[in-house]
């Protein structure tokens, strides 16, 4: 990747909203309510549940990351333009067996 190219990746990156706030504990990504994942999925057109939530053995994601929100499929949500999530930051809870982006908001 080309110098450019690679500043504009960095530069989207941080663009996009953080997890400000994982309470899923169990989630492989969550390490002292954070998310370490690079970018997780929110939704699947139905339901706002973080789509990159699941449970393994260990903990995963880096470490030195904050999570951030890549991708929306809620487009029924106020902070979504073009799926793609427009909040400041986003917290994600469990409510009941799935771990559910509580910053939805819907229009």
């Amino acid at each position: 990747m080309g110098t450019d190219q690679g500043r504009r990746a960095e530069e989207n990156a941080v663009e996009m909203p953080q997890v400000s706030v994982c309470q899923v504990d169990e989630c492989a990504y969550n390490q002292n309510s954070a998310c370490h994942a690079l970018a997780i999925t929110v939704g699947d057109a139905t339901h706002a549940h973080c789509d990159t939530y699941f449970v393994f053995p260990s903990k995963g994601g880096d470490a030195s990351a904050v999570g951030r929100v890549g991708a929306c499929k809620m487009s029924g949500c106020l902070h979504n333009v073009g799926l793609e999530c427009q909040a400041p930051g986003i917290t994600v809870a469990s409510l009941g067996p799935s771990a559910d982006c509580l910053t939805y908001t819907a229009r």
